[in-house]
C-alpha cells in the first residue's frame, strides 16, 4: 500500500500553496537540488569530460527509459530519453508513415495538443508526398479509422478537459485495419496506470516535466514495440543513435536496437535531476495512484460544483474516463485563475475559457482538496476575479 504521506514529505511545497498544476509543471522533488549540485560539482567539476565513462553518463538515456518504462507497461530497452517531446512525436511519426508507403492519412483529433498537430504538418510539407492530417472530435476517432490511414496519433488524455481514451481499443482497431499507432503520454506518464505492451502499442512519447516532476526542460522520452525496434526507420540520424559513435563514420549506421531513436548528447544536468524524482516512484503502486486519483478529483468536483454553480464542468464526470486532472469553464476564466493564484491555489488556464486543475496524489491530499474549494468558493461567489489586475495577460497562461 503506497503512503502517499510519505511521498508528500519529499517534495519542497510552498508554505501557503496549494499546488494543482502539477499536470503542467511538476513539484520540485527535494532530492532533485542535491542530485544536481552533486552532478555539478563531483562529477562535471572533478570529472570533466572523463564522467562520460566514470559517471555513466553516456547510459543514462536508457537507464533512465527503463525506469520509466516500468510506468508505462514499456518492455526493458525499448523506452529511449532525450531532446523534446516535439522532437520525439516528430520521430515516431515519420517512422510510422515509413512503414506504411502506400497510405497518405495522419488521423489525430481536435483535442490532440496543438505540437503534436504542428509536427505532423511540418512533416507533411517536408516529405512533400502528399500525406493528409486528417482531424475529427475525439468521438469520431473509432469511426474514422479506415484502410486510407497510415497512422493514428492521439494524446491518451486530453490537455484541456482530461477526457481518457480507450488505448488498448483504439490500438486494436487500429491495427485490425493495418494502422500504426502512436501515443502521446504527456497527461498519462506518472498519472495512471499505462499498459503500452499489453495494448500493443506501436510507438508512444511523453515529456517528464510534468506528473514524473523532472523539472521545467526535462529531457522527453519515446518508446518503440520490440517487434519494429531493429528496423524503424529514424528520420533524424544523430549521432547517439549511431550503431558506433565514437567510429565517427562519415555514413550513418543505425543502433541494431531502440538506441537507433536517440538523437542528440542528452541533458546530464536535466537527467540528474529526473533521476531523483524517480526515486520517489520506488515507493508507489501505480493501483494506488490511480484509486487516489479518481478519489481527489471526485471530491473536488463534487464540492466546486455544490459551491460554484457558475463553473461547468469540462471533464468527464465518470472517473474512469478521465485523467488526473478537472477543468471547468468560466467565461472569465483567466481571471478567476489570477485571483486564486493570488490566494495560494495554483491551477492554469487553456482558451478560450478553461480553468484546469492538476492532481498529483504524491503530494496533494485530502486537505489540500477541502483548503482549495474553500478558496475557489470565495472568489468565485464573491466575484474577487472581476478586477482589472487579473485581466492582464501573461506570457504563459
Amino acid at each position: 500500500m503506497t503512503d502517499f504521506a510519505a511521498t508528500k514529505a519529499m517534495f519542497h511545497l510552498p508554505k501557503g500553496m496549494i499546488y494543482l498544476d502539477g499536470n503542467s509543471l511538476g513539484a520540485l522533488p527535494k532530492g532533485a537540488a542535491d542530485a544536481v549540485a552533486r552532478t555539478v560539482t563531483d562529477q562535471w567539476g572533478e570529472m570533466l569530460i572523463t564522467g562520460w565513462n566514470k559517471a555513466g553518463w553516456m547510459a543514462l538515456p536508457m537507464a533512465l527509459g527503463d525506469r520509466i518504462g516500468g510506468l508505462i507497461g514499456a518492455e526493458p530497452g525499448h523506452v529511449v530519453m532525450g531532446d523534446t517531446l516535439s522532437i520525439k512525436v516528430f520521430q515516431a511519426l515519420a517512422a510510422g508513415l515509413e512503414m506504411r508507403p502506400d497510405r497518405r492519412v495522419i488521423l489525430s483529433d481536435s483535442g490532440n495538443f496543438p505540437t503534436d498537430l504542428y509536427m505532423a504538418e511540418g512533416l507533411i510539407k517536408a516529405l512533400g508526398k502528399g500525406h493528409e492530417l486528417r482531424v475529427v472530435t475525439p468521438e469520431e476517432i473509432a469511426s474514422a479509422i479506415d484502410e486510407d490511414v497510415a497512422v493514428l496519433m492521439l494524446t491518451q488524455v486530453d490537455y484541456r478537459t482530461g477526457r481518457l481514451h480507450d488505448m488498448a481499443d483504439l490500438t486494436r482497431r487500429a491495427h485490425a485495419a493495418g494502422v500504426v499507432t502512436v501515443w502521446d503520454l504527456a497527461h498519462s506518464a506518472g498519472a495512471l496506470p499505462v499498459d503500452l505492451a499489453g495494448a500493443g502499442a506501436d510507438f508512444a512519447v511523453g515529456c517528464t516535466y510534468k506528473y514524473l516532476n523532472g523539472g521545467p526542460g526535462a529531457p522527453a522520452f519515446i518508446y518503440v514495440a520490440p517487434r519494429h525496434a531493429t528496423r524503424v526507420s529514424t528520420i533524424l540520424s544523430g549521432w547517439q543513435g549511431h550503431e558506433a559513435p565514437f567510429a565517427f563514420d562519415l555514413e550513418y549506421r543505425p543502433n541494431p536496437g531502440a538506441e537507433r531513436l536517440r538523437v542528440g548528447t542528452p541533458p546530464i544536468l536535466q537527467m540528474a535531476a529526473l533521476s531523483a524524482a524517480m526515486d520517489v516512484w520506488d515507493m508507489v503502486d501505480m493501483a494506488d495512484l490511480r484509486a487516489q486519483s479518481m478519489a481527489l478529483t471526485d471530491m473536488f468536483i463534487a464540492g466546486v460544483e455544490a459551491a460554484c454553480p457558475m463553473l461547468s464542468l469540462a471533464s468527464p464526470r465518470d472517473a474512469n474516463a478521465r485523467g488526473s486532472q478537472v477543468s471547468f469553464a468560466f467565461a472569465d476564466g483567466y481571471a478567476a485563475m489570477q485571483a486564486l493564484i493570488a490566494r495560494g491555489v495554483i491551477g492554469d488556464f487553456r482558451a478560450p475559457d478553461i480553468m484546469r486543475f492538476g492532481f498529483t496524489p504524491l503530494y496533494i491530499d485530502e486537505g489540500d482538496v477541502r483548503g482549495a474549494i474553500d478558496i475557489i468558493s470565495n472568489v468565485m461567489n464573491n466575484q474577487l476575479w472581476d478586477r482589472p489586475e487579473y485581466k492582464i495577460r501573461a506570457a504563459v497562461t
